[in-house]
This record gives structure tokens, C-alpha cells and sequence, in this order.
């Protein structure tokens, strides 16, 4: 009998390690349980739409507009006061893109609203060119994106001698180019905004996957190709890096308005944002999910001395390229680390695959 109860109670205590260890599998928070992970995925996924993408696409419209109605009161009365008065607009409307550079894709790809509202440098001969016949469609892909957009007005509002090609003969062909230019852009915002506001948001939150195409995968994507673009077109392309060190400072983002270093700091800003989530779940924290922390804490630190490095250039950053080549060569070094802990190392413990294409050569 004490052999038999023996038995049974090894028995019992067998079957409850098993139940226990079964309840432990079932309340882990991490990879080894799918149901939590996509649990902790679909929340991330919410706050980015509802706290991040939302927002900034609706500040970015709203500056469209304020920005709208002060070229508006240039062009009715065209007078340095009058322009003056749309440079901070304009600067603040350009710095609320930066907010959404990085959603190039959903919505924003189908459009190719990047493409279409921050293609730079500008093409000024074939501003001209277009104003001078009417002849242009800001509709077209082909060769279309480099004469719309925040850099055309930046060409148009902000070279030399602006204000004069704003009066007398030919002004109201340029003065018409510039309203359809803002015309195009709010369309283009609008259009997104409503979509990520309707039928795009429950496709985006419930995309829990992390191959091509799905959300995270998108995301991750865009972090690394927005840190190539700050790498090469922002600062290594116009400073020289693609050219044997010939400096191109007229080839930078936002060159006309001489606020290139401001758009650069905007820009990076924004993607630190983005990888934290805010002030909810981002990508900063799926790593520590996936029990990533040393990788997290690197990417986090590299951000902070990448966003040093380009707040210690002077302004404007077209003149650093020249004075200040050692400074521009540092913050652009550390760029490239972000870069690379982005592309590689975020990628691979993400399990996301990289899809864009380099921009070889800087």
C-alpha cells in the first residue's frame, strides 16, 4: 500500500511539473510564444498608426494649408515684406514632410507622393521652361517629380531676384505655376491622409507578419532607406562623395531657403521617433521583445551621437560642405553607422529583408 500511494503521488507530482511548465509556456512574452508576440504587434501597430502616421499626416496637411495661404498673400501683393512672410511657413510646412518621409509606403508609394512632393534637386531650367509655355503636368511620372514639389518652391520663392520675376510681364504664368504646385501637394497629402483615415489603417494594424510587404517589414524598410537618403542625397552626394570630392552644395535638400542642416536634423529626428514609437511601442521596443536589448540600447545611442554630430555643423549646411568639411565628414560617419546597425543588425533580429535598392556610390 505505501508503495502504491508512493507511486501515485511521484504520479501526481509528475503531472503537475507538466501542467506548470505548460502554464509557463503559455504566459511567456516573448518569441517562444506567437499568440503574445502578435499580441504585443498588433498594439505597436495601433499606436503607430493613431499616435504617429495619423497626426503627422494631418500637421503636414494643416501646414500645407497655412503655408497655402501665405504664398497666396505674396502672390496677390508681391514685395520682400510679403515674402518674408512666407519663409517660416514654408520652413515649417517643409519640416512636417520630414515627419512623413519615412511612410513611403501603403498610400504614399501608390501615389508616389515622395517622389512627387520632395524630389531635389529641382531641375530650375525646366521650371522655367514649363512656366514660360504652360506646357506641364505635374501628373506624369516620367521626368516630372524633379519640377514640383517643396523644391521647385523653394527655387521659385527663394532664389535670387524672386520677388522681380513675380512682377510685370510673365508673372501671372509663374504666378499660376506656384498654385498649382501647392495645389498638387495638398491633393496629394489629402488624398493619403483619407486613406490612412479609412480602408488602409485596418490593413495596416492587422499586418503582423514581417516578410515583404507587410507592416513591420515596410517600416524597418524605410528606417534604413531614409538613413541611406540623409547619407548620400542630404549630405554625402551635394558634399562631394559621389563626385571625387567636388562640392555640390546647390544639389542639397532645401538649398534656395538655406535650411538643408534644419531639414537634415527634422529628418533623423522624426526616424528616432518613429523607431522608439513615441511615447507607446515602436520598433525600439519588439527588440527588447525579442530579447535584443544590448542592440537597442546601440541603435538609441547611435541616433543620439548621429543627431549631435549634425547639430554641431554651423548653418547653413550648403557653406559647411566648404568651411566645415571636417564636421560634415563626422556627422556623415555616423550616419553611416546608424546605417549600417539599421539595415544589418535591425534587420536580421527583426527577421526583415531589406528590399530597396542602395544608393551605391556615396
Amino acid at each position: 500500500m505505501k508503495k502504491g500511494f508512493q507511486l501515485k503521488l511521484a504520479g501526481l507530482v509528475l503531472m503537475s511539473a507538466l501542467i506548470a511548465f505548460a502554464c509557463s509556456k503559455e504566459g511567456n512574452d516573448n518569441e517562444d510564444n506567437p499568440g503574445s508576440t502578435d499580441t504585443f504587434k498588433s498594439a505597436m501597430l495601433v499606436n503607430y498608426a493613431d499616435n504617429l502616421i495619423v497626426p503627422a499626416y494631418t500637421d503636414l496637411n494643416n501646414k500645407l494649408g497655412a503655408l497655402t495661404t501665405s504664398v497666396n498673400a505674396f502672390l496677390a501683393a508681391p514685395s520682400e515684406l510679403t515674402l518674408a512672410a512666407t519663409r517660416e511657413p514654408f520652413k515649417a510646412a517643409y519640416i512636417g514632410f520630414e515627419g512623413i518621409s519615412v511612410l513611403y509606403f501603403g498610400p504614399a508609394s501608390a501615389q508616389m507622393l515622395n517622389s512627387y512632393t520632395n524630389t531635389f534637386p529641382t531641375v530650375p531650367a525646366r521650371i522655367e521652361k514649363g512656366i514660360e509655355t504652360g506646357n506641364y503636368n505635374f501628373t506624369i511620372p516620367q521626368n516630372s517629380d524633379s519640377i514640383q514639389g517643396f523644391p521647385a518652391l523653394d527655387y521659385l520663392l527663394y532664389a535670387p531676384n524672386a520677388v522681380s520675376k513675380f512682377s510685370g510681364a510673365g508673372a501671372a504664368k509663374r504666378k499660376k505655376y506656384v498654385q498649382d504646385v501647392l495645389g498638387r501637394m495638398k491633393t496629394l497629402v489629402e488624398n493619403t491622409l483619407s486613406q490612412w483615415n479609412g480602408p488602409y489603417h485596418r490593413i495596416f494594424i492587422t499586418s503582423l507578419k514581417t516578410d515583404v510587404g507587410s507592416s513591420i517589414g515596410s517600416l524597418v524598410n524605410q528606417f534604413a532607406y531614409e538613413i541611406d537618403a540623409l547619407k548620400g542625397p542630404r549630405i554625402g552626394w551635394p558634399f562631394g562623395k559621389q563626385s571625387n570630392g567636388i562640392v555640390f552644395a546647390d544639389k542639397c535638400e532645401g538649398y534656395y531657403a538655406g535650411i538643408s542642416a534644419e531639414l537634415a536634423i527634422a529628418n533623423l529626428s522624426s526616424l528616432k521617433n518613429y523607431y522608439t514609437g513615441g511615447s507607446g511601442d515602436g520598433i525600439a521596443d519588439y527588440l527588447v521583445l525579442l530579447k535584443k536589448q544590448d542592440l537597442n540600447n546601440a541603435v538609441l545611442a547611435q541616433f543620439d551621437i548621429a543627431l549631435t554630430a549634425l547639430n554641431a555643423i554651423p548653418k547653413p549646411l550648403s557653406a559647411a560642405f566648404v568651411n566645415n568639411p571636417v564636421l560634415v565628414e563626422g556627422a556623415y560617419k555616423q550616419v553611416q553607422k546608424l546605417l549600417t546597425l539599421i539595415k544589418t543588425d535591425v534587420a536580421s533580429a527583426t527577421a526583415v529583408q531589406i528590399t530597396y535598392q542602395d544608393n551605391d556610390g556615396d
